[in-house]
């Protein structure tokens, strides 16, 4: 995988929360691509060290990320992107 991509800067003083910071900035690798469907996501001590923060915040990420339906986390193997994301707009 390549550092060539400026990754996401999360702001500390911001009013939302660093764990929500962070689960945006992965929601955004999903959308894009660059996160493939049913392809691991980083683990959770690879996200702490690359976006600086606590083991914990990036579990929130995690946890968050699941509660949006953006991946999934399969025991003992880690957490995967689903196959299809929904979408921001869903037809009614």
């Amino acid at each position: 995988m390549s550092d060539m991509e400026p990754k996401a800067v999360l702001d500390p003083m911001s009013a939302r929360p660093l764990y929500i910071q962070l689960a945006d900035a992965i929601t955004k690798k999903i959308r894009s691509g660059e996160l493939a469907p049913d392809r691991p996501i980083p683990s959770e001590n690879h996200l702490a060290d690359e976006y600086g923060v606590a083991r914990l915040t990036a579990r929130r990420a995690a946890q968050e990320l699941r509660e949006r339906g953006l991946i999934v986390t399969v025991r003992g193997k880690g957490s995967f992107v689903v196959e299809q994301p929904p979408t921001d707009e869903t037809a009614d």
